[in-house]
């Protein structure tokens, strides 16, 4: 629930701008609430006036491999995995937080060069949004404006690699 923005009856002076619950002791609050086991350190805790966000860095992967895609890819199922087997934990603690500090309450997770939420973060670090919520609503909106366009050149790039594969050795 937000409040800013919203009025709240303050006794004879009458209605006055209602005031958003401090955060200052968020960091705190997680640090004493999350499990243990969750994040290999403390998670970064950033807020601001609409939301909470945490970012843990989970354990790391002990597989070699070939490549860098195949990291990556390993790296992206090791965060799925977590954001899986922690959901109905995560929503419990989001909604006390939420209630506590009255402000919307993000995950983010990373593991070795992988992180999740790198986009919004990097819309806000910008001066793009304010906000991720507001970062993630440029998105949507530029996505929205440049839909169109981009499949056209998307399915235009497809239909060459049509044209050159018919243009190769029949391997048949």
């Amino acid at each position: 629930m937000r409040t800013h923005g919203h009025k709240g009856w303050k006794g004879r002076g009458g209605w006055q701008q209602a005031d958003i619950p401090s955060a200052e002791d968020a960091a705190a609050w997680f640090a004493g609430r999350l499990p243990d086991d969750w994040f290999v350190s403390a998670p970064e805790i950033t807020v601001d006036r609409e939301e909470i966000l945490i970012v843990g860095e989970l354990s790391p992967l002990t597989t070699e491999f070939d490549d860098d895609a195949a990291k990556a890819t390993a790296e992206s199922g090791r965060i799925s995995r977590f954001r899986e087997d922690t959901r109905e934990h995560r929503i419990e603690i989001a909604r006390q937080a939420e209630h506590r500090y009255q402000r919307k309450v993000a995950w983010g997770a990373r593991v070795g060069g992988k992180q999740e939420r790198r986009v919004l973060d990097t819309l806000v670090d910008s001066g793009v949004a304010r906000s991720r919520s507001e970062a993630l609503a440029w998105a949507v909106r530029l996505v929205g404006q440049h839909a169109e366009s981009w499949l056209g050149e998307l399915r235009d790039a497809m239909s060459k690699v049509d044209d050159l594969r018919a243009q190769g050795p029949d391997l048949d």
